[in-house]
């Protein structure tokens, strides 16, 4: 009896014992799972999704550069409506059939899913609804039971907070897939380069049945191993009624054929630009970032590039470089390097469009805008002679392209012809240290070097720019004198302004650019330069061939083409106006073809007048004559006009120069050697020259030869000039320089 009792009690106090134990465990199990359930953001919107790299677009969305980098798909989410009816229902047939009944974990097909996997001895079911799905792509946690515990009342909350439709979408949006693709629209354009609503429906199978097991299915590996579970998805599709018996046996029939998807617009140098010089991070959206470039105009222009470098393979130019812009809103629209698009063009990681090099004649636009600020007209005649000018001990002899010399020359015609010895004495007129000083307002900062360094060389581009920097000064040209810097991204409200040159003076340059007549000195009358549409076009060409450039504009582009070699190997006698202007042609007929053309614009300010070809005076009847435009107040006198010079007073000797060392020639007689002292400017007329080594005169001559050939012998000499003028008696001097003769 005792024994009885005892025995009772112990077990009551088991049982006691067993029920606080259990008691404990589920306190525990659930103190835990409330601790280890972590809140859901506020939106399915991913708006403040980590970043790691940002989407480039071209101006119209088209993509520049596709990056799976990110943790999300942030670039081509669609809602739910424009996701096909039907494979919204396969995924859930497929994935979640349950989904609009449960409430977040689908415990029925949990258990069901736990006796099969017991009954096997391996897993072959995990019964996980898509909320769950969901919940683990935004929680992620190993692979465990307890973790599936937890995402379970996850879910729960989930859908408390969110919608069955938010929740579907966001599942079709970011489901993962092999490759780092995510979502239903990045698998169908890696699979089958098709958008959704194009797919059929074994494709759309496909992207369900993938998702179970994206690496071990996936189709580019193979298609044979889907086709099983395809099979039963059809099957099941069909007993449902979601698809009827011709649709279904059409699946089974239809063979799943991959397709590549096309390369984005291929811009990687311009990519690169905007990745490393742009603060792509804080002006980015939602993981994308729109900028100015036109997906079509740079494929065409990369083409028409490619196809002009193959042409000149032969005269050894190897790179290449264009940049278009529009005028209207300073944005670049193509931003292309050679070698993309043909196999017969190397391709180097350098981008050459902001690479400094030296632009040759291409300056000379800005040079002589300057001159008309300064008061200069189109007309104002330009001394074309011979010319040399010091540099260090000794000097440097000026030459045109052509080796010619016109003589006088109108400023139209110095500009069209791009005369070197003209742009020097207009170098001369606007100082070199001011032409600096307006290139470095007009952008082009990778002039670093002084006046010192560069001289009155900086007019036929003795310093290097990028392409990026001169079109961007030409557009200052194009857009009536404002300068506005070039934009590479859309919609970039921070954009500065500032006046350069008056519309009038802009207005003039491109009216001479444009001028077919103002250049035949030099490049004649043919049809090259002269495009159909009007377009002011200027050449350059470098030392020794290593450059070549072709610049332009019209009422609403301005382009620039370089063409040279990277290894600084010169190309084989290339110009600006025999290789990259064919390119620029080509670039401006295809910008054409699709816009309304006009001409270029003509100030009403500037006044008409028809002068004489030859003197810049007005006509009078007896000379052959053209029209002229002159900023109001310019216009030319009836009288012969003043050369372009230094005031009388300023004048000075252009050789010998202070610091000049000559040597005597061996191969030549001592008697026979001789020196010609000339001076910097033309002078007026009447005056008489003395020329003076040593204090002595040594010879006299009129100011219609003024120079003076002396025998050269060895020593030290101390030169100068003494001008007398019909104004008085009293002689002007230049400053006397020293040289020496060994």
């Amino acid at each position: 009896m005792l024994s009885t009792h005892l025995y009772t009690l112990f077990t009551r106090r088991s049982f006691r014992f067993f029920i606080f134990f259990c008691l404990l465990i589920v306190i525990s199990i659930t103190w835990l799972t409330i601790n280890e359930i972590q809140p859901f953001p506020s939106s399915l919107s991913l708006a403040n999704a980590d970043v790691r790299k940002v989407q480039l677009l071209d101006k119209n969305g088209v993509p520049l550069v596709i990056t799976y980098q990110n943790d999300w798909n942030l670039n081509d989410i669609v809602p739910l409506h424009k996701i096909p009816q039907i494979l919204q229902q396969i995924f859930i047939l497929s994935e979640d059939k349950r989904f609009y009944e449960h409430h977040g974990a689908d415990w029925q097909a949990r258990w069901h899913a736990t006796a099969q996997n017991l009954k096997l001895g391996r897993v072959v079911r995990g019964a996980s609804t898509m909320t769950e799905q969901v919940v683990r792509m935004l929680h992620p946690r190993p692979r465990t039971f307890w973790s599936r515990w937890v995402e379970g009342f996850e879910a729960a909350n989930l859908e408390k907070q969110f919608s069955k439709t938010d929740i579907l979408e966001f599942y079709l949006n970011q489901i993962p897939y092999a490759s780092q693709r995510r979502g239903v629209v990045q698998a169908a354009r890696h699979y089958f380069d098709r958008d959704l609503d194009t797919l059929n429906l074994k494709e759309m199978m496909a992207l369900s049945v993938l998702v179970r097991s994206p690496s071990r299915l996936d189709l580019r590996r193979g298609t044979r191993e889907i086709e099983k579970p395809l099979t039963v998805l059809a099957q099941r599709l069909l007993e449902q009624g979601i698809i009827s018996k011709i649709e279904y046996q059409t699946a089974l029939a239809t063979p799943l054929e991959l397709h590549q998807p096309p390369l984005p617009i291929q811009a990687p140098h311009f990519v690169q630009h905007i990745y490393t010089s742009q603060p792509v991070d804080k002006l980015q959206n939602r993981g994308r970032l729109y900028t100015t470039i036109d997906a079509s105009i740079q494929t065409s222009i990369q083409t028409l590039l490619d196809q002009r470098l193959s042409d000149l393979k032969k005269q050894r130019v190897s790179n290449g470089a264009v940049l278009v812009v529009d005028n209207q809103t300073a944005n670049v629209l193509a931003w292309v390097n050679s070698g993309i698009s043909s196999p017969n063009v190397p391709i180097s990681f350098i981008d050459t469009v902001i690479t400094p090099r030296q632009p040759g004649s291409t300056l000379k636009p800005l040079l002589y805008a300057m001159a008309l600020a300064k008061g200069w007209t189109a007309a104002t005649l330009i001394d074309d002679s011979p010319l040399a000018e010091s540099v260090g001990a000794g000097l440097h002899n000026y030459r045109n392209y052509s080796r010619s010399h016109y003589g006088l020359l109108r400023l139209r015609d110095a500009l069209g012809n791009s005369l070197n010895i003209p742009a020097i004495r207009t170098v001369q007129f606007v100082g070199a240290n001011n032409f600096l000083k307006q290139l470095h307002e007009l952008g082009m900062q990778s002039l670093t070097a002084n006046t010192d360094f560069y001289g009155d060389g900086l007019a036929l581009g003795n310093g290097a720019v990028t392409l990026f920097e001169l079109v961007q000064a030409y557009t200052t040209l194009a857009n009536n004198g404002i300068y506005r810097p070039l934009q590479v991204l859309r919609n970039n409200d921070s954009v500065s302004q500032r006046t350069v040159f008056t519309p009038e003076v802009t207005h003039l340059i491109g009216n001479i650019l444009s001028d077919s007549d103002a250049r035949r000195l030099e490049f004649g009358r043919g049809a090259l330069l002269r495009f159909p549409v009007q377009t002011a076009v200027k050449t350059g060409t470098s030392t020794d061939y290593r450059d070549a450039w072709a610049i332009g504009f019209n009422h609403r582009y301005t382009v620039g083409v370089w063409f040279g070699n990277l290894t600084e190997e010169p190309m084989s006698e290339v110009s600006g106006s025999t290789g990259p202007a064919l390119a620029l042609r080509a670039i401006f007929a295809e910008l054409n073809r699709y816009t309304d053309t006009q001409a270029l614009p003509l100030s009403p300010r500037l006044v008409k007048m028809d002068i004489c070809r030859e003197t810049g005076l007005q006509a009078d009847g007896h000379c052959p004559s053209r029209t002229e435009w002159f900023v109001a107040g310019t216009e030319p006198a009836t009288e012969p006009p003043q050369w372009v010079n230094a005031p009388i007073n300023n004048i000075r000797l252009q050789q010998p120069n202070d610091g000049l060392q000559l040597a005597l020639d061996p191969r030549i007689p001592d008697d026979k050697e001789a020196f010609a002292f000339t001076l910097a400017s033309p002078l007026p007329e009447g005056t008489q020259i003395d020329w003076l080594v040593n204090g002595e005169v040594v010879g006299t001559s009129a100011v219609t030869t003024p120079r003076y050939l002396w025998q050269v012998q060895r020593g030290t000499f101390v030169a100068q000039a003494r001008l007398w003028t019909n104004e008085g008696d009293n002689p002007l001097e230049t400053p006397a320089v020293t040289f020496y003769v060994k």
